[in-house]
């Protein structure tokens, strides 16, 4: 993940001929030089070994070379890079293949094939899967007019198979009071990063713990801020590739971090989320996913009441949107360590240990949008942004329900 950086548009060899050989080693030059060394006994060991190590890093920058080459000036073509998720439903999988001419939108692109058996997602007696493009991004890693392709996954007979949570959201987000409204979404995606020899986090002592929070969170330093290289590339690769990527900052423990991706509109929210996961590719287990949400009523004068009627009809839908929010999120909602209780929903003002939190400023104008914070880090973008829209557009509760859930929260609507 450290080499996570925007390839330059023009590359170079780092190397001299004299220094490497003309050509590919081969298995009959290896017997050569070895055979040399044992009849002669002149070649010291040390002098053999730094000669294979140059021509490693002949190797290596070579490929490096060859990562880094532009290829627009060759050729038309382009390399597709489309991603789907897996059948975990938050692995992220991909696969190359090359179209003939730059493209500006996923419907110039083909539908493609893979093998749904290997990935949990088909029988292996009937495992053809079929991936529709969605979505395009600028790919960070090959620069050029190469793309990375958002896709979701179908049967061959034109049906959603059952991991594709994005089908589900665009029907939500196709409804017309939904369009009317407008739904923003603003995603904070938290991450740790772990030190890759041991599985521990960065910045902690193998086999420890840190010093107890306090330093972390936003710190500056190299004794507080531990992975900010990685984080850095990740934040430029995302604005190279057009994901509406806002911000990022270290959070409360060491070697964990932050990005906000946002303000989005309806899907988009979740394809851009999922961009920027494939980009970092992490591992999402263990913190949280704050979801910031408005509509147009929301934003508008007298928007305060829309969102508080919002917060009852998450109330009354609380068990559904926890079912949905992501896996072993009763470890994280303790009611502890700035969440609610993931028993119990609950509301308010500047609060950070609420279900929802509604900002000062937007009480104080009185309108704005809410932060919903019980989504846990593995949860899925497409799942969560339509249920949000769901729930606080399309569903209607009872007077009853709406009038007990009213007074339970001590809310005037």
């Amino acid at each position: 993940m450290a080499q996570i950086l925007a390839p330059t548009s023009q590359w170079q060899m780092r190397i001299t001929k004299s220094s490497i050989p003309s050509s590919p080693m081969t298995g009959k030059m290896w017997s050569s030089l070895v055979l040399k060394q044992n009849k002669k006994g002149a070649v010291k060991s040390s002098k053999f070994r730094v000669f294979a190590s140059k021509y490693e890093d002949y190797t290596i920058n070579r490929v490096e070379g060859l990562l880094n080459l532009d290829l627009t000036p060759y050729t038309d073509k382009i390399i597709a890079e489309y991603i789907w998720i897996g059948g975990s439903g938050i692995d992220v999988r991909s696969k190359s293949r090359t179209i003939s001419k730059p493209v500006e939108h996923p419907s110039e692109l083909p539908k493609w094939n893979y093998d749904g058996s290997s990935t949990g997602q088909a029988p292996g007696e009937d495992s053809e899967v079929i991936l529709y493009p969605q979505a395009i991004f600028k790919d960070p890693f090959r620069g050029g007019n190469n793309i990375l392709v958002i896709c979701d996954a179908y049967t061959p007979q034109g049906e959603p198979i059952p991991t594709n949570k994005r089908h589900k959201a665009a029907q939500v987000f196709s409804n017309q009071k939904v369009i009317d409204e407008v739904p923003w979404y603003g995603i904070e995606q938290e991450y740790t990063l772990l030190q890759s020899n041991v599985k521990w986090p960065l910045g902690w002592p193998v086999g420890g713990y840190p010093g107890p929070q306090g330093p972390y969170y936003c710190g500056a330093g190299a004794d507080k801020s531990f992975g900010r290289d990685i984080s850095d590339a990740h934040y430029k690769a995302c604005l190279y590739a057009g994901i509406n990527i806002s911000g990022t900052n270290g959070e409360v423990m060491p070697g964990q971090w932050e990005f906000q991706v946002g303000p989005s509109v309806g899907i988009e929210a979740g394809d851009h989320i999922w961009a920027a996961r494939y980009i970092l590719e992490g591992d999402w287990n263990g913190a949280g996913c704050h979801s910031n949400y408005s509509t147009k009523s929301m934003r508008e004068e007298g928007g305060f009441e829309i969102i508080k009627k919002a917060i009852l009809n998450l109330s009354l839908r609380h068990t559904e949107h926890i079912s949905a929010y992501g896996e072993g999120n009763e470890r994280r909602l303790t009611g502890k360590h700035e969440t609610a209780s993931i028993n119990q929903f609950s509301w308010g003002v500047a609060n950070r240990g609420a279900s929802i939190r509604v900002g000062r400023d937007t009480e104080k104008q009185g309108k704005g949008y809410l932060e919903d914070r019980r989504p846990a880090s593995n949860m899925d973008p497409y799942t969560v942004t339509a249920l949000l829209a769901e729930t606080t557009i399309l569903w209607e509760p009872t007077l009853e329900a709406e009038a007990l859930a009213a007074q339970k929260l001590a809310l005037n609507v």
